[in-house]
């Protein structure tokens, strides 16, 4: 089997994919020459310049290598460390980032909400945003931190936005985006990204870019300025200053440039609507929600699933329970990947 033929049977996450060509070619060009270190060159300040189009304000950016940088360096900057950060219980800080967030804000403490499609319950935050606020014994709410797409896949609407965003504000908490498919849920709203951010109350979001055609490159994008000086310095204190920034400036002006985010990010929400198509046309297979961006979980015999990966593919499964599965595309899945994919189905049904 090629690399190749492996690669197109990655179904476990969007990282698995590679390059785009786009951000190949202008890493490629910037090899060349010299340029001033620490985020001081031209390629850095056009990727401000860029950002701020894409908001429709000035913003402050600060880029760097990972999302877990991202995440956890944005909400130190949001948080005391005796405060506490309220997120759902399903989402990436809370049970992916092996406690960066607490490491990084010197002890804040994550709060884990519930809400259905990992999105967090209003109720639940307005009761949580006011539970022991001021009271010296307990960690005083502080930020509350939105993923958008969730962890299943679901995308926050514009009202929803607004009514966390309302929520927290009327308590005096600051908002957090993890962003980290950020592209995604833009691609399938009819909103603008300053409508799903700062207009909604949003200070700071972790603009993920890695899981859609980057290299390793991801930004934070502050929206409160008074921000940037703090974010700064715990950026280079934490070691994510790169003295040879411009190769990350470099892949985020070609991500932005003739709205590449945006066609990557189409792509991938289409090809997780055309396996959900598919698997529709399977009765042996339950559908668990809809693919509102990249990422599809379904129920799945316990035949498929030991066929699948028999062949080679790799998805996430059991992992929540016995015969749910998790399929995510990215900018880089050819309509032929998922044809294979659901001809494989069909192969393994008793």
């Amino acid at each position: 089997m090629t690399s190749t033929a492996q690669t197109a049977r990655v179904f476990s996450s969007d990282n698995a994919a590679g390059t785009a060509p786009e951000i190949l070619e202008a890493v490629a060009r910037e090899a060349s020459g010299q340029a001033l270190p620490y985020g001081a060159d031209a390629s850095s300040a056009a990727v401000r310049r860029r950002l701020g189009d894409v908001f429709e304000r000035e913003v402050d950016v600060l880029l760097v290598s990972t999302g877990s940088a991202a995440n956890a360096l944005g909400l130190a900057a949001l948080t005391p460390p005796w405060g506490s950060v309220l997120c759902h219980r399903e989402s990436h800080i809370n049970n992916d980032e092996c406690g960066a967030p607490e490491f990084y804000t010197a002890g804040a403490k994550l709060i884990p909400l519930g809400g259905g499609d990992a999105k967090i319950d209003p109720d639940e935050l307005r009761a949580a945003a006011r539970h022991k606020a001021g009271d010296v014994h307990s960690v005083e709410p502080s930020v509350v931190s939105i993923t958008q797409c969730t962890e299943t896949g679901a995308v926050y609407t514009l009202d929803e936005l607004r009514t966390l965003g309302s929520i927290a504000g009327e308590a005096g908490l600051r908002v957090h985006m993890d962003g980290a498919r950020f592209a995604g849920a833009v691609a399938s709203l009819a909103c603008t990204p300053a409508e799903l951010t700062w207009r909604a109350g949003v200070d700071v979001l972790s603009f993920g870019a890695t899981k859609n055609g980057t290299m390793t490159a991801d930004a934070i994008v502050v929206f409160d300025r008074s921000l940037t000086q703090e974010l700064a310095f715990r950026a280079k204190r934490a070691g994510h200053l790169a003295s040879k920034m411009r190769f990350h400036a470099a892949q985020f002006d070609a991500y932005l440039t003739d709205d590449l985010w945006l066609r990557n990010a189409r792509h991938a929400n289409a090809m997780a609507a055309r396996l959900q198509e598919g698997f529709k046309a399977i009765p042996e297979i339950q559908l668990l929600g809809a693919a509102e961006a990249n990422i599809l979980f379904c129920r799945l015999p316990q035949q498929i699933i030991d066929g699948l990966l028999a062949e080679g593919y790799a998805f996430y499964h059991d992992r929540w329970e016995p015969g749910v599965a998790r399929f995510v595309t990215s900018f880089a899945t050819a309509p032929q990947d998922i044809d294979d994919l659901l001809q494989a189905v069909r192969r393994h049904i008793a």
